[in-house]
Order: C-alpha cells, then structure tokens, then sequence
C-alpha cells in the first residue's frame, strides 16, 4: 500500500462511459483500477452518468418510507414476497457473523413479472416479483424510481467491469461474455441505520453492520452525507470512506477474488451510523454472475507481477477461504444468503448451510 495515502482513490470512469474515448485514457483509466483493486480493494467513482437527480430522488423517497410506522413497512415483508425474497425487513432481521445488524432494509432484484420465466417456473429463489414501497404522488413513483435506477447503476457496472477485464489483461468483455452472459445476477438493498440505535443502553453491538466482505463480484455503493463506512487496510487499521458528493464507492467481492485467484482481493469492511440525532441511508448495488454460472478461476497469463496467496482462511474475517469453493454462482449464494436469513431459508426449504 503507498506509503503516503490514507484515503481510497477517486478514479475518473468517463473513458470507459465514452464510446470514442482514446485507447489511451482507457487504458489509464484500467491501470487506476488494477492499482485501486491491489492496494485496497475500495475506490471511489466520479463523472460515472448516474443523473444526480435520480440519486436525489432515490434518496428523498427512501427516508419517507422508512420514516414510516413499523405496521405500514410490514405490508411488505420480504415474508410475503415467496421465494423471490424481495421486500422489508426490520431492525435486528439480518445478521453478519450471527450477530443482529443495526439496520433495517429493503431488498430488491431484477424485475422478473413473467411467471412463465423459466426460472420462476422451476420456483428458483431470488426470481422474480418484487415488492414496492407505496411511496410518492402515486404507487409507481417509487418503483419507477427504483427500477431506473437499478438499470443504470447495472450499466455502469457493466462498464466498470470492463475496466477490471482490462486491468487484468483479459478482453474487455470478458465478463460479459463468460459470467453474465446476457442475465447477471443484479441485487439492490436500501438500508436504513436508525440513530435510535446507537442511543440503546447496554447495546453490546453497535455496529449497523460487523466486518464482513462482500461475497458477489462487484459492489457498487451510494450512501447519504452522514458516512460511517469504514474500510479494513493492509495493516489490518481501519480508516473511513466518508460520502464524496456525486461520487459511488466501489469494492470487489469474494467472487472476484476467487476468479482472479488471490490477485485481486475482497477488503472487509463495516459500518456504523456516525449520528446519534440523524438516521443512516445506503444503497448498495451488487452486480454478480449469471445464476448458472460456474465460478471457474480467469486467465492470468497476461499479468506479469501476481503473488497472489490462495491459502488465506486463517487471515479472513470468517475464517473460510474463497477459493475451495466449487458450482455455480447460484449455489454459491443460496448458501451465503441462508446465513444471513436462517428462519426466511427454513421456511423457503431452500438447502445450504452482505452489507453496508
């Protein structure tokens, strides 16, 4: 890690956005990521084409629903929204390392309305209807918003991993073409970390979210002013990623760090709520691979200074490595969302043994 810098990296996406940016500044661009990915795992965004409008708006609607009473969110609970699992949760529903978080959310995921999707035939969970907060001047205002925003957030993914596949020598559409193969797996979660919370006498875990990594490819984060993330170094020394204005942080998850073989590493990280009179807001978007794609290590021929260690158990937060995993990504996931959810996977009969 350089010796000077205590802060993650902004990196400028725009040549990757621009159709007829040089090959140059793309490649500039790529090299700023790899250094970003080597070094911490963490780098901020800008000039990325997300309408900061439709960030606002995000953002408005949001603290209007959560201000609401808990008997209003509860007509969405993700219990009423089947195997899909899309919907409210509140306080205390989630865990991370078996311990309640701080938060309470909204989970969402592609829009799937077709009940002759093949994957909502064969009832494979986490597709397909999701359930909408009845927010705004009418019911679809928020859902119009939403949805919206998830696809342009999923583009800008798209083009980010673009950038990855050019970090690591591959093809720039590498990933397109081989893990997301027309249908990623898209998840998108509104968290709101109340203040009330971090106000609780005796509260042995005030941590809105433990240290924990992210287990999908790539995460791409908006969060409000108040900040509270806090992202683990090298040194094993914790420093903040406050909100930059106009900017999305973004992190590799544990699913990249297992195709590029240890090359490229998933950084834990965690949050609290930093106010004790404001309510936190964040909006992770994970862009994942497709559902029935086997997680298979990527060609690194083209990269020349790997050391990377693929024996790293005893160094992670849940002592278990990434890499002695072996399936699909669907398999992959279903056993990680069956521990953060344990009553919701009894009742979904799903078999098997992420956050900001």
């Amino acid at each position: 890690m350089p010796g000077q810098q205590t802060s993650l990296p902004i990196i400028d996406v725009s040549p990757l956005l621009i159709t007829d940016s040089s090959a140059s500044s793309q490649e500039e661009t790529a090299r700023q990521i790899h250094q970003a990915c080597r070094d911490w795992g963490f780098f901020y965004v800008k000039n990325h084409g997300i309408p900061m409008k439709l960030q606002e708006e995000l953002i408005d609607f949001s603290r209007e629903f959560f201000a609401q009473p808990l008997e209003n969110k509860m007509k969405i609970a993700m219990s009423k929204g089947g195997r899909a699992w899309r919907g409210y949760f509140p306080v205390g529903n989630e865990l991370t390392s078996g311990k309640p978080d701080g938060k309470e959310g909204l989970y969402f995921g592609t829009e799937i309305d077709d009940d002759n999707h093949s994957k909502v035939l064969n009832k494979i969970p986490l597709h397909g209807r999701n359930q909408f907060p009845s927010i705004g001047k009418n019911d679809d205002e928020f859902r119009h918003v939403i949805l919206t925003y998830m696809i342009a957030v999923e583009n800008l993914g798209r083009l980010i991993m673009s950038g990855i596949a050019r970090s690591l020598k591959l093809d720039v559409d590498f990933f397109d073409k081989n893990y997301f193969r027309n249908e990623p797996t898209c998840l998108f979660r509104i968290f709101n970390y109340p203040a009330s919370f971090c106000q609780q006498q005796g509260n042995e875990n005030l941590w809105g979210v433990g240290e924990h990594t992210d287990y999908g490819m790539l995460t791409i984060l908006l969060q409000d002013d108040i900040g509270g993330l806090q992202v683990k170094t090298s040194k094993n020394e914790w420093i903040q990623a406050p909100s930059i204005a106009n900017t999305f942080v973004c992190n590799i998850g544990d699913m990249l760090e297992r195709m590029s073989g240890g090359y490229y590493r998933s950084t834990p990280h965690r949050v609290r709520n930093l106010s004790t009179t404001r309510d936190r807001l964040s909006f992770p978007f994970f862009l994942d691979p497709n559902w029935d794609a086997e997680v298979l290590p990527v060609p690194m021929e083209g990269v020349t200074d790997t050391n990377a260690n693929d024996d790293d158990a005893e160094d992670r937060w849940d002592k278990t490595s990434v890499h002695t995993f072996h399936g699909t990504y669907g398999d992959y996931l279903l056993e990680k969302v069956s521990r953060v959810f344990p009553d919701l996977a009894q009742e979904q009969t799903i078999i098997g043994p992420n956050s900001y």
